[in-house]
């Protein structure tokens, strides 16, 4: 099959032997292919030189799928809307003509003439028909006035700007980005043999580059054809072929074009669509422009590109930005009104600045060009000024004493203040030294004195909250927990101010400090407030309901009380105290951080002790409903009489509570058990009651309490589950305890008591009013006897008019312990508070010595002339120390042992003394009980 080549060959070869055109040179060969669209694969080549015109059309026509006219009635006839026309006629050329949007006169000559004047070899040839009229109209217009003012490169942009309208007409309405400006085979053959007869192939890429970038400053066209365009003319740069002024205006438009796209990027390739962005990245392949060899040789003085991008992104965003304050008009309504419109305004400001930084920042990376920062920047300026001075307006407003923030105003500041927060943060995606001097740098300043206002509004309104809270609350578990809704409500008010700090947070640590304290002292009164009310609905109810039912809310209401405490435990962490502490520290040094921490700690502390003493306030009103049963069954307990076993007279008291056990472990949470420790302390001191009003009883009286006090150690001990035993036995436990055990000893074991409780006492003194006296105490082995020396006593209490006649009173006691031993006394030094006895006085017994209630006891007295003697203090000294047989010091060398010295008291064992005191048939107990009496009144008459 001949190909098109061979065929246009073996018709030059007939139009040279036209005598008109033999002398004409020789066509210069074909060019490659002008766009797109590549030629069919070659054909054999016709062997036959002298093949007829007609046969030469009719194989054209087949290679290029053409009928009839050929090319031109082909094109005709696609455009047309009604009929076809006629074979050979002139007028269906002028219609075609017209479709293509181009006059006869435009038609160029040079080329087509040549290729279609074919003379008919006779009469009877077939090629009269389309070819002649071809023929006719080509040479008629060889002398035209176009084909003498205009150069073959005008019209062959013309003819090639007139096909691409028309062939991109065809697929415009159905994918107009998707063309590649492929042509139909007919508008390549025609394109090709106009620009080889005119020698236009070494500029055919330079025209095809202009028509085509020119096209496309009007239609949308796909952006890889330009870029393939550029890369031929890059390919195939010849200097001195190619004008500069052929591609510098091309070059010069398409620049200024593709900039003005870039201006209004946002409209005219919104993200939103993946097609406009898969097309924006294709145009911005405009960077390969400025390495082109033809664009530095025909542009020289061209500025760098990536600046003239710079300079239209930066004016399309200030654009932008501009029109989105005309679309929100923030300046006019109220100050609320303009307030809500900035918000709207920021929130669209950063989503640009988001879609920028995820999307658009990515295409710029290949024209080498920061369009983030580059946006952000212009942005933020912008947004910058426009708050600052909407904030202004607002602080010079608050500030009017009739004006007050009301709540939809403090939560738009507080949005307005997100909304810049949120603008600011995307400063972490620029470089660091673009990040250092932005306009939003303290823009929080601006919102100091407002956020105090509206913490002070989310204050109330909290407030608020929990009071409605208290009074809906039916003190009914909340599902699984064991606290009601109004506890679950005040938590979440906590949450959602802990929210709002969390996303303030406020950058200057100063300021942070202020404001966490403020919030932690809000925290700190709305819990002690709510567990106020909470405690006046309980109390308030306890009249209403049967003992388990308000046992049952009363359960529930420590419970919130719980819960509220456990929530505010997490306040340091929640509001960053270490982290306020440290910016302190950083700025005010070590001063600064113990500061802070005892500000906030103390605030802490002190609501935890109000929450305490609520929940004790609580327990106490369920201890005291349960008291007057638990006083009735403690009286049965001692009224009992010796007859009945100890079990039996303790089951009553255990039955009431085992059952308020149950309630109380069935609806308190383990850490409010401690209610258990407040019903503990109160049966003991009912116990205790109960027994210093029965006292010099039977020994079975105390044991049968002894055996209670014992089972209710173990009932609330719950082996292990309940109360701690060293929490138990502690406090009034160990009163009771010693009470019970005092009273089942006999008198003279009472008494023995008295003493070593004197003795224990002594050890103890450092320093007392009453003075202090020197003694030296030793035992004598050889005359088997107790030496002691009296030396002196100082600063004793003047008891007469500032002085005093004192003496001492030694003597061996317990007196039942030493019966044949005397009291000694010392002589009387008159008017003197720092007396020298320097006294001698001996004793015998050695074996009794062995005792450790075994003592000396030195008991300085005033004298007085006309009335009894007044005591003036007392010292007590264990034998045991220094005078038992075996001792080192036991030996007549303990005349040079060291003086002791005894600091004196005026304190007495009551508990004892009221012990021996109702054994009123115990001679013995009485009588040291009446020696006790004498003491005590003469210090009562002092």
């Amino acid at each position: 099959m001949t190909t098109l080549l061979d065929l246009k060959s073996s018709v030059l070869r007939q139009v040279q032997r036209s005598q008109s055109l033999r002398t004409r040179r020789e066509a210069p060969p074909a060019a490659s292919s002008p766009l797109t669209h590549c030629p069919p694969e070659p054909l054999p080549r016709d062997h036959d030189d002298d093949v007829s015109v007609a046969e030469a059309c009719k194989k054209l026509n087949e290679v290029s799928g053409l009928r009839g006219m050929g090319y031109f009635k082909q094109i005709a006839k696609s455009v047309r809307s009604n009929g076809s026309a006629s074979s050979g006629s002139e007028e269906n050329v002028d219609d075609f003509l017209g479709c293509i949007n181009i006059s006869l006169n435009e038609i160029p000559v040079a080329g087509y003439d040549t290729w279609f004047k074919l003379e008919p070899r006779s009469s009877a040839s077939k090629v009269q028909g389309e070819c002649h009229l071809i023929l006719k109209v080509f040479t008629s217009q060889r002398d035209t006035t176009l084909s003498k003012r205009d150069t073959n490169v005008s019209i062959h942009k013309k003819l090639l700007s007139q096909i691409v309208e028309y062939e991109h007409a065809q697929v415009k309405q159905r994918e107009p980005y998707n063309w590649n400006g492929q042509v139909s085979p007919p508008a390549w053959t025609v394109l090709t043999h106009h620009a080889v007869q005119t020698d236009l192939s070494p500029l055919q890429q330079a025209i095809r580059w202009q028509c085509y970038s020119n096209h496309h400053r009007n239609q949308r066209l796909c952006y890889s054809l330009l870029l393939r365009l550029l890369r031929t003319i890059d390919a195939e740069w010849d200097p001195p072929t190619v004008r500069g002024d052929l591609l510098s205006d091309s070059f010069r438009l398409y620049t200024e074009h593709c900039l003005c796209l870039m201006k209004n990027m946002r409209q005219v390739f919104p993200c939103t669509s993946a097609a406009a962005i898969t097309r924006y990245e294709l145009m911005l392949g405009i960077g390969y422009m400025q390495n082109m060899r033809a664009f530095k040789t025909v542009c020289p003085l061209r500025n760098e590109l990536h600046l003239d991008i710079t300079t239209a992104v930066k004016k399309g965003t200030s654009e932008w930005y501009e029109s989105l304050i005309a679309q929100y008009k923030p300046e006019e309504g109220s100050l609320e009104e303009q307030l809500k419109k900035m918000v709207q305004v920021i929130d669209a400001v950063c989503a640009d600045v988001q879609r920028g930084q995820n999307i658009y920042n990515k295409l710029f990376y290949a024209v080498k060009v920061d369009y983030f920062s580059i946006s952000y920047r212009q942005l933020e300026k912008q947004v910058a000024d426009d708050v600052n001075v909407a904030m202004e307006r607002v602080c010079g407003t608050l500030e009017q004493e009739s004006s007050r923030l009301t709540q939809t105003m403090g939560e738009t500041i507080f949005e307005l203040f997100m909304s810049l927060k949120i603008l600011k943060g995307f400063r972490e995606f620029l470089p660091l030294r673009d990040a250092k001097m932005l306009a939003l740098t303290g823009f929080h300043n601006w919102f100091k004195s407002s956020i105090h206002k509206f913490l002070q509004i989310v204050h109330d309104r909290s407030c608020d909250r929990i009071r409605k809270a208290v009074e809906t609350d039916q003190l009914q578990p909340v599902q699984q927990a064991k606290h009601s809704c109004s506890a679950v409500e005040v938590t979440a008010c906590f949450s959602q101010v802990r929210e709002i700090w969390l996303q303030l947070s406020w950058p200057d640590s100063a300021g942070a400090f202020i404001f966490v304290t403020r919030l932690t002292d809000n925290f700190c009164n709305e819990a002690v407030c709510y567990s106020e009310m909470m405690t006046r609905k309980i109390e308030r109810n306890q009249l209403a309901r049967d003992h388990k039912n308000f046992t049952v809310q009363l359960c529930i209401g420590l419970n919130n009380v719980e819960h509220v405490r456990v929530f505010l435990a997490h306040l340091p962490r929640d509001l960053d105290w270490p982290g306020v502490e440290r910016a302190m520290e950083e700025s005010c040094g070590a001063e600064g951080k113990e500061q802070v921490y005892k500000a906030l700690s103390g605030q802490l502390f002190n609501m935890d002790l109000d929450l305490q003493r609520e929940a004790k306030r609580l327990i106490t009103v369920l201890t005291d409903k349960m008291q007057p049963e638990l006083r009735r069954y403690i009286q049965h307990i001692s009224l009992s009489p010796d007859s009945i076993n100890n079990d039996d007279a303790v089951s009553p008291l255990m039955k009431y509570l085992q059952d308020t056990m149950v309630i109380l472990t069935a609806n308190l949470v383990k850490e409010n058990l401690t209610v258990l420790q407040s019903m503990w302390e109160l049966l003991l001191r009912m116990i205790l009651d109960a027994v210093t009003e029965n006292r010099g009883v039977q020994v079975e009286f105390y044991n049968r309490f002894q055996y209670t006090v014992e089972t209710l150690l173990q009932f609330f001990h719950v082996k292990g589950d309940g109360l701690a035993l060293e929490d138990m036995k502690s406090g009034d436990y160990k009163v009771l305890d010693e009470e019970l055990k005092l009273n089942k000893c006999s008198s003279f074991d009472l008494i023995e008591q008295y003493y070593l409780e004197k003795i224990s006492l002594q050890k103890t003194l450092k320093h007392t009013p009453y003075g202090r006296i020197s003694v030296k105490c030793y035992y004598d082995p050889p005359e088997q006897r107790l030496t002691v020396e009296i030396l002196h006593a100082a600063d004793i209490i003047a008891l007469d008019a500032n002085l005093s006649d004192p003496f001492v009173i030694v003597e061996l006691c317990p007196h039942h312990l030493f019966p044949a031993a005397k009291s000694q006394r010392t002589q009387v030094k008159l008017k003197t508070l720092h007396p020298v006895f320097d006294e001698l006085f001996y004793h015998v017994s050695p074996e009794q010595y062995r005792h450790r209630y075994a003592c000396l006891t030195f008991t300085v007295m005033d004298y007085d002339w006309l009335s009894t003697n007044d005591f003036a203090g007392e010292a007590v000294a264990p034998l045991s120390d220094f005078c038992w047989p075996g001792r080192p010091n036991a030996s007549a060398a303990g005349k040079n042992v060291q003086p002791v010295i005894l600091h004196l008291s005026r304190s007495k064992p009551k508990p004892i003394m009221r012990m021996l005191d109702a054994r009123t048939g115990d001679r013995e107990a009485q009588e040291f009980v009446r020696r006790l009496k004498e003491i005590e009144k003469s210090m009562e008459e002092d």
